[in-house]
């Protein structure tokens, strides 16, 4: 098989695997959340359990019209959902979905890639805010700000925890470097990456920028249609992007039974069992206050992934 076929063949598998299971995720949500809450709306649309829930939502996000405020500065309103789901599809081209190379874009510095390009989601939150012109849009829009740029620390200096034991910054690399005690020895930078994965994207309890009980829908209070559909779409790709960069970093992407033939399976079961779990969190916690949401950041997440940073560093001087 010529080169060029074998890479294009690798990079439409990848990319199709990481897109449709975003799909799966938000068609899941619906269905998850409806059994949680013992709400049965999503599950009458098209018979069966509901299957068509999805598709009706997408027929009915094209119908509505797409209006945009009239002191709108409107370039910037209409590229904001466009910059909002941008750094995610980026950052599925970089995660390994099983050995021998199954990677869009396999990169040495692959982990630095991810990080840079996930901290663009706090440009796509101020686009949106300021140009709507709105002011609970402007409120939501602040608050993303200062959430976003406080939960990088924590996200970044547990990141660095891993990449530390494994010697490289390689996204395959580090999966080929882990260990099943890493589940053990990672866990607090596990947790504190997950945690702060959680508050990068927005979902409950930390969509504290949405708010919707007091800023009527924060930064996208202004957005309908199409444009609204693309700001969900860039959630859904977002939940799976952090439970994908969790599974790659702390959990062991594709090592399981028979990892050489079924490790893409394995990467998409960990995945997908990661993103049930933020869809539970979604139902079973409350939405934070403001102030809980840095206290958390501040005094716990970063001081507890300074010591495993720490810890890590003392491991690999005495191995």
């Amino acid at each position: 098989m010529p080169l060029w076929l074998d890479l294009a063949i690798r990079v439409l598998a990848v990319v199709a695997a990481f897109l449709v299971l975003p799909l799966v995720v938000g068609q899941t949500e619906h269905k998850v959340m409806a059994h949680m809450q013992s709400r049965l709306g999503p599950m009458y649309a098209g018979g069966f359990h509901g299957w068509a829930q999805l598709v009706a939502d997408g027929v009915k996000f094209v119908q509505k019209e797409d209006i945009t405020p009239r002191n709108a500065d409107k370039r910037v309103f209409q590229l904001a959902p466009i910059v909002a789901l941008f750094p995610y599809l980026l950052v599925l081209l970089a995660i390994p979905l099983g050995p021998g190379g199954l990677v869009a874009q396999s990169m040495d510095l692959g982990l630095f890639f991810v990080l840079a390009v996930l901290g663009v989601g706090v440009v796509a939150v101020l686009m949106s805010a300021w140009s709507s012109a709105n002011k609970y849009s402007l409120l939501g829009g602040l608050r993303g700000a200062a959430q976003l740029l406080g939960y990088e620390l924590p996200l970044v200096l547990s990141a660095a925890s891993v990449a530390m034991a494994a010697g490289t910054l390689s996204l395959p690399g580090i999966v080929e470097a882990w260990r099943p005690w890493w589940l053990l020895w990672q866990l607090p930078a596990g947790f504190v990456f997950f945690v702060s994965g959680l508050a990068e994207i927005r979902r409950p309890p930390f969509d504290m920028p949405i708010a919707d009980s007091e800023l009527v829908f924060g930064y996208m209070t202004e957005y309908t249609g199409l444009r609204f559909a693309f700001f969900l779409l860039a959630e859904y790709v977002g939940i799976v992007v952090i439970a994908a960069l969790t599974t790659v970093l702390f959990l062991g992407g594709w090592h399981g039974p028979y990892a050489d033939q079924l490790g893409w399976l394995w990467t998409l079961v960990k995945v997908f069992a990661l993103s049930f779990v933020i869809i539970w969190f979604r139902v079973t916690f409350p939405r934070l206050r403001e102030d809980q949401l840095q206290r958390l950041c501040w005094l716990v997440l970063v001081p507890l992934a300074l010591a495993q940073l720490v810890l890590t560093a003392v491991v690999k001087v005495i191995m």
